[in-house]
């Protein structure tokens, strides 16, 4: 169970992420792919910073965000940014937008897991 305490952390390190990761979706939506290594390193910051909330081993999770933020980036984006990301303006808010929402909810389902693995390794 998460308290109140982390889920205000949660909160600011999710929505900085997401605000972000908008950002970088919206300036990038024209190059293919090329927002990808951007968006996986703040992913993985976020995914570190939030074990740190929980006093999870950054070992953990980073190599639980590396496999999360790939897939999740990859999968949602990709299609995305195929279909349209081309198109300057609409591409860019589609871009910025898709990142946005990938990276909430990737955040919160990393955040409730955290939260509720009793058996994880503390620090």
């Amino acid at each position: 169970m998460m308290s109140e305490s982390q889920k205000e952390k949660c909160h600011e390190i999710i929505h900085a992420t997401a605000l972000a990761g908008a950002a970088i979706g919206a300036g990038m939506a024209q190059l293919p792919g090329a927002d990808v290594p951007l968006l996986l390193g703040i992913e993985i910051t976020m995914t570190i910073s939030l074990g740190a909330v929980f006093g999870i081993s950054l070992t953990e999770s980073s190599g639980k965000s590396i496999v999360v933020a790939g897939v999740a980036s990859f999968a949602g984006r990709g299609i995305a940014q195929a279909l349209v990301g081309w198109i300057p303006g609409f591409g860019n808010a589609i871009n910025a937008s898709t990142a946005a929402v990938v990276i909430e909810s990737m955040g919160w389902a990393i955040a409730n897991d955290f939260a509720n693995d009793p058996n994880r390794d503390r620090e």
